[in-house]
């Protein structure tokens, strides 16, 4: 999984978001974040074309502002209409995997 920086969510934001794309946003010292990579990674060797980068909140609080990211672990995704949708929790590997299929 590939790390932007909050320059390049603000470079992909105003590119026009044409194609659907998935943030998944943490902190290094979080557990629950660290057992949700492993969860994306599980998924990623499922479907290995999913377009999932992860970033660290830390590193990108006008981001977090903009779109209003409540807490870590959060994965933002965003559909070909550019609508975005959160969530907070990542309860299985296939209850996950089904959220990112909604998006096809």
């Amino acid at each position: 999984m590939i790390e932007w920086t909050e320059m390049q969510l603000k470079e992909w934001e105003l590119s026009g978001k044409t194609e659907r794309q998935f943030i998944y946003f943490y902190t290094p010292l979080c557990g629950t974040c660290k057992m949700t990579e492993r969860m994306l990674q599980v998924i990623l060797a499922l479907d290995p074309k999913l377009p999932i980068v992860k970033c660290n909140i830390n590193f990108c609080p006008q981001i977090a502002l903009e779109w209003q990211i409540e807490s870590v672990p959060c994965l933002a995704g965003f559909g070909p209409d550019g609508v975005l949708r959160k969530r907070y929790r990542m309860q299985a590997v296939d209850d996950l995997h089904r959220w990112f299929q909604e998006f096809a």
